[in-house]
């Protein structure tokens, strides 16, 4: 995906901005602390894990570099063996904190992970960098559309307020809140380091920034791996749309997993069963919002958590969602009925502000990517279209969001890729957040990388799913800088 240089000086023509030197000098970076004040647990757990932390000052608007300034928060943990280099990681959002990360990939690449500098850079207006946070009621704009149009029409009154939210909190900021300007703090992070050349690890929406990044700033990455890809050309404010076959298929697998456990569950001995089960809970919370501890869950609500909760093919996550049916079953009967931790932590993101900085970031990035339909009836359009094959899930992945209705139109065009580049793709068959699709066309776009397909349901493989045979392949890669002769498969 290298980028011609006349397409290159085209682009900083066009926008304004120049990329920085490939041999810029070293600022002054003094890494230190991560502890931020005495209720730093995490600060606490980074240093326990053996980073250092510090911050970096970036134009909020490249275009006017000497105006205004926003902090990012940086992490850090130091090869302790025979260096080979940087490795920045982002493991995704777009909205989540990487300034956490440089302990868990240490882990994962093993050996390997002490020959490198790993390095989290929180993203603009996340966790540790200058904070955005609209004020929202809830930790997430993703919402289903319902099952009537007074259910959608009340979506759009919650969205339509979200984004008003935005706009009167944050409204100066908003424009400039982009994968775009997230990839050119990369670059400046890279030029504060005095590297040349940085290795990235980007998972899910992190491979999107880590594609953007290398065709803004062709060969300034050394090792690159995309893991659980997005196609580029597919990049949109409605996250899921792509992913919706994936999520129904993985809904019937647990379907069929949980009937054959129904004399723990109790949800329906076959596979059809325990869907009837999911659709008639779906209906009775259209009617009557369903009690749980103190939370209601409505039908706006229900097929979210079942979204959230169908994304890995393993045991435990098959029973934490088998138990919330279960509770939300005793609901729908009028029993009292207490959600289990799993449940609680989706709950409360969905129905409290406690994450509310999480969805603004995550809303504000996609809002400042990519321009979306404003008008509600195109939204309803797809919903009655798509509930037709997809009557529990359709109207999650089409519902209206809080772009539609965002108070300023992106300033930049996104980001075509034009060139190849020698990277790793890593995805999932059954992949209920990037679909396979999706890493295959990313993988067509760029000859000079390879792929490795691993024959599961999850999103996110490297360091989490723990399969030998991907890990392996990955850390050989990172070891010896040697991509694998040919694309790979991997059983589950």
């Amino acid at each position: 995906m290298r980028k011609l240089i006349t397409f290159t000086a085209l682009a900083a023509a066009l926008t304004g901005i120049a990329p920085a030197p490939a041999n810029a000098s070293e600022p002054a970076l003094r890494w230190g602390t991560c502890v931020t004040g005495p209720d730093d647990e995490q600060g606490r757990e980074l240093e326990k894990a053996g980073a250092e932390c510090t911050r970096l000052d970036v134009p909020l608007d490249y275009v006017a570099p000497h105006g205004r300034e926003i902090s990012l928060g940086l992490s850090r943990i130091k090869a302790t063996g025979r260096r080979i280099g940087t490795l920045m990681v982002n493991t995704g959002g777009p909205g989540g904190q990487a300034v956490t990360d440089p302990p868990f990939v240490r882990d994962a690449m093993k050996d390997v992970g002490t020959r490198y500098d790993i390095v989290g850079m929180d993203p603009r207006f996340v966790g540790r960098s200058t904070p955005l946070d609209c004020g929202w009621p809830t930790g997430t704009w993703i919402r289903s559309a319902g099952l009537t149009r007074a259910s959608f029409d009340r979506q759009v009154t919650f969205q339509r307020d979200l984004a008003r939210r935005c706009a009167d909190t944050n409204a100066s900021v908003l424009p400039h809140v982009t994968t775009r300007n997230t990839a050119r703090d990369m670059d400046a992070v890279r030029t504060a380091l005095g590297e040349d050349k940085i290795s990235y690890l980007g998972y899910s929406y992190g491979t999107y920034l880590g594609a953007v990044y290398h065709e803004m700033f062709p060969g300034r990455l050394d090792r690159f791996v995309l893991d659980s890809a997005l196609d580029p050309d597919r990049y949109d404010n409605r996250l899921l749309k792509d992913a919706l076959e994936a999520n129904d298929q993985a809904l019937e697998e647990w379907a069929a997993w949980t009937a054959a456990h129904d004399d723990r569950y109790h949800l329906g001995r076959t596979r059809t069963a325990v869907l009837a089960t999911v659709r008639r809970l779906v209906r009775s919370a259209s009617r009557e919002p369903l009690r749980v501890g103190s939370y209601r869950i409505d039908d706006t609500l229900l097929p979210v958590i079942l979204i959230n909760l169908i994304a890995d093919d393993r045991d435990p996550f098959r029973e934490l969602l088998a138990e919330a049916v279960q509770t939300f079953e005793q609901a729908s009967r009028h029993r009292p009925s207490t959600p289990p931790d799993g449940l609680r932590d989706i709950l409360d993101t969905l129905t409290t502000s406690a994450e509310s900085h999480y969805g603004s970031v995550q809303a504000s990035i996609l809002c400042g990517d990519v321009a979306v339909p404003r008008d509600p009836e195109v939204y309803w359009r797809d919903v009655r279209s798509t509930r037709r094959r997809s009557p529990i899930l359709g109207p999650v992945v089409e519902n209206v969001v809080p772009c539609a209705f965002w108070s300023s139109a992106p300033r930049e065009v996104p980001t075509r890729i034009t060139s190849d580049a020698p990277a790793l793709i890593v995805n999932a068959r059954g992949d209920t957040r990037t679909p396979l699709a999706g890493a295959q066309a990313l993988h067509t776009r760029w000859p000079g990388s390879r792929m490795i397909t691993l024959d599961a349901s999850v999103h996110g493989v490297f360091g989490n799913y723990g399969d030998t045979c991907v890990d392996t392949l990955i850390i050989d890669y990172f070891r010896t800088g040697a991509l694998p002769a040919t694309d790979r498969t991997c059983p589950s």
